[in-house]
C-alpha cells in the first residue's frame, strides 16, 4: 500500500477481513453498539489499526459523531476584569487542563448581553455552534437553566443548583460540611456566642453556608450577632461584634474579615486574642492582607475539571449526568483560638437580625 496515500478506515477494513462498517463501529460507536461486535473481531481491527500506525481523520469522526469538539463556557458575570478574577481564574484553569486532556476546544460565550443582563439564551448567541456547556456565576438565571434542560442540552452548572424543572447537573464544593466543621472547632475552643458577617441567601453557595453554621450551633452555642449585608463599613462591624458579646465572627467575605481585623489592629485588639475571626471559603488573593485567616478551601481547579469531565461524558454517551460536591479542606490559619476569658467585648446582649 502506498505510503504516500492516507490510510483510510476502508483499507483497515480490507486488511483486516471485516466491514468498514464494523471499523467505524470499533473507533467511533457508543460503548454498548461495541460491546455487541465480538471480542475476537474488535481486536483484529485494533491490532491492525497498531501495526498500521493508522489515525482517523479527526474532521471525518467529528461529523461521523455529529461533533465539533467544542465547549461552550458561559459566566453570568464578565470573567476577567480584575473584580472578577478571584472567583472565575481558578475555575478556568481546571477547564482548560481538562478540556485539553480530552482534545476539545473552548468557546467563551461573551456575546450575551453585557453587565447585569448576561443570558445564555440572548439574541444571536451562539449557543449551538458548541457540543455543550459548562455554566458560572455566583447567581444563576434559574429560568435559563430549565430551558436548558427542557431542551435536554448537555450542560453542567459550576456550583450546587437547586432543581429547575429537572435535575441539573452540577459540581460544587460542600460549604456546608466545611462551614460546619469550623463552627464546630470554635466551639470545642470554649465559643458559645458567635457572630455572622453576611447573608444567608439566596444564592445556593451562600445558602449553604448558611445551612452549615446553623446546623452545627444546636445547644452548644448561640448567634450573638449577625449582620445580613456585605461591604459595611469597618467600624460598625467592628463596634457591632465587641458590643454584642460574640468571641468568634464568621465572615462571608474575606475583603469584610480583612478591613475589620487591621481595624481591631488598630485599636490595640488582638487577633485571636480580643475575639477569633473564621472566612467561610478561600480567597486568591492572600497578599491583601499580612494575616492568615482560619478558612476552608475550595477546590475551584477541581470543580473545572470534574465538571469538564462530566460534560465531555454526557456529550459523548448522552449520560444526563450527576451532582457532586467535593470536600472543602480546612485551613489551620491563625485567627481561631480559645474564646478568651476576660473578653474585651462589652455585652452578652444577642442582636441577631442586624441588617446594616
Amino acid at each position: 500500500m502506498s505510503s504516500h496515500r492516507r490510510l483510510t478506515q476502508n483499507d483497515i477494513a480490507k486488511l483486516a477481513g471485516v466491514s468498514q462498517a464494523t471499523v467505524s463501529l470499533v473507533l467511533n460507536g457508543a460503548p454498548a453498539a461495541v460491546a455487541r461486535i465480538p471480542d475476537e473481531t474488535r481486536e483484529r481491527v485494533q491490532a491492525v489499526i497498531r501495526q498500521t500506525g493508522y489515525v482517523a481523520d479527526p474532521i471525518a469522526r467529528r461529523m461521523a459523531k455529529g461533533l465539533n469538539r467544542i465547549l461552550g463556557v458561559f459566566t453570568y458575570e464578565p470573567a476577567f476584569p480584575s473584580a472578577q478574577a478571584d472567583f472565575f481564574t481558578p475555575f478556568l484553569l481546571g477547564i482548560e487542563e481538562e478540556a485539553q486532556q480530552q482534545a476539545y476546544d473552548l468557546l467563551l460565550l461573551t456575546s450575551a448581553g453585557v453587565g447585569d443582563n448576561r443570558k445564555i439564551f440572548s439574541e444571536g448567541n451562539r449557543l449551538r455552534i458548541a457540543d455543550g456547556c459548562l455554566v458560572l456565576g455566583r447567581e444563576f438565571d434559574r429560568k435559563e437553566l430549565a430551558r436548558l434542560v427542557s431542551e435536554d442540552y448537555p450542560f453542567v452548572a459550576i456550583g450546587r443548583r437547586e432543581d429547575a424543572g429537572g435535575t441539573v447537573p452540577y459540581v460544587g464544593g460542600d460549604y456546608a460540611a466545611g462551614t460546619r466543621q469550623l463552627v464546630e472547632d470554635a466551639i470545642a475552643l470554649g465559643h458559645t456566642k458567635l457572630a455572622y458577617i453576611g447573608p444567608h441567601g439566596p444564592a445556593e453557595s451562600i445558602a449553604d453556608r448558611w445551612q452549615g453554621f446553623s446546623a452545627a450551633l444546636a445547644d452548644a452555642a448561640t448567634i450573638a450577632l449577625h449582620i445580613k449585608a456585605v461591604n459595611r463599613p469597618a467600624d460598625k462591624i467592628l463596634d457591632a461584634i465587641i458590643e454584642s458579646g460574640a468571641t468568634a465572627a464568621f465572615f462571608i467575605e474575606l475583603a469584610d474579615a480583612v478591613r475589620v481585623e487591621a481595624l481591631a489592629r488598630a485599636r490595640g485588639l488582638v487577633v485571636p486574642d480580643a475575639f477569633s475571626m473564621i472566612v467561610l471559603g478561600s480567597h486568591i488573593r492572600a497578599a491583601r492582607s499580612p494575616v492568615r485567616f482560619t478558612s476552608y478551601e475550595i477546590p475551584r481547579e477541581e470543580m473545572g475539571r470534574q465538571a469538564t469531565a462530566m460534560l465531555v461524558n454526557r456529550i459523548e454517551t448522552g449520560s444526563a449526568g450527576g451532582q457532586i460536591l467535593l470536600k472543602c479542606e480546612p485551613v489551620k490559619g491563625e485567627t481561631l483560638g480559645p474564646a478568651p476569658t476576660g473578653s474585651a467585648n462589652k455585652s452578652s446582649v444577642n442582636k441577631t437580625d442586624v441588617t446594616s
